[in-house]
């Protein structure tokens, strides 16, 4: 039988979060004009002022209920088979690395890391996105890829022109951005492989073989919407 980890006991909260969930609705009304990041802040203020007395209320209630979740999670163990455990392993080593991936997005974002040059259909899309109303963005999508698919070299030249001059902004903007990390000792955040010189024969090659991929992938996110 397939398993999933949803069906697993959840582990308990800690006496932190448990304080924050019990007293969220009382701290909203209160504080209406809060918005969350500004109301979670005061809620971890008034956590710190607590008295020791009344943390260890929530701290007793958090060790009763980690009790009753190691009883549920060995019951719940014994009755896996070697496959499921595999299967869940496997389950929770996706989801780290996914989490992992956020939180390393996150923080470069946090560090202006320059966003990546757009391609010519990039460009292409957000200039005419807008133009059709009362459609899906699928639809859209679609529309836009067809029409990009039936512009002449000379009509698509502009958009290829226009993304050429984004690479140049972006490689400008990350040698700035990397010696700003350089300085910070944050080496790690360097690209690690240097571009090759390449000739220009080559290098029409690597963008004809981009632009075949980007719209392969367009193809296949519209047949998955579509089905």
């Amino acid at each position: 039988r397939g398993i999933s980890s949803d069906e697993c006991p959840k582990r308990p909260l800690t006496a932190y979060f448990r304080f924050l969930k019990e007293n969220r609705l009382s701290f909203r009304q209160k504080n209406p004009e809060m918005n969350n990041t500004e109301l979670v802040k005061k809620m971890a203020g008034a956590w710190n002022e607590l008295p020791a007395s009344q943390k260890q209320v929530y701290e007793d209630a958090r060790k009763t209920d980690w009790q009753k979740y190691s009883v549920q999670l060995a019951a719940y163990k014994a009755q896996l088979t070697p496959a499921q455990v595999a299967a869940l392993k496997e389950e929770r080593r996706k989801r780290l690395a996914k989490r992992m991936s956020f939180r390393a997005k996150r923080e470069l974002t946090a560090l202006g890391r320059p966003k990546r040059p757009r391609t010519g259909f990039n460009i292409f899309v957000s200039e005419n996105f807008q133009e059709s109303e009362g459609i899906s963005p699928t639809a859209k999508m679609k529309q836009l890829f067809d029409a990009w698919q039936k512009l002449s070299s000379s009509q698509k030249q502009p958009y290829l022109q226009l993304a050429e001059d984004d690479k140049i902004r972006y490689e400008n903007e990350m040698k700035s951005w990397e010696a700003k990390m350089v300085e910070l000792g944050r080496q790690d955040l360097l690209r690690s492989r240097k571009p090759r010189p390449k000739t220009a024969g080559t290098a029409k090659q690597a963008e004809a073989a981009k632009a075949s991929s980007l719209e392969n992938k367009a193809k296949l996110k519209l047949k998955k919407s579509e089905e």
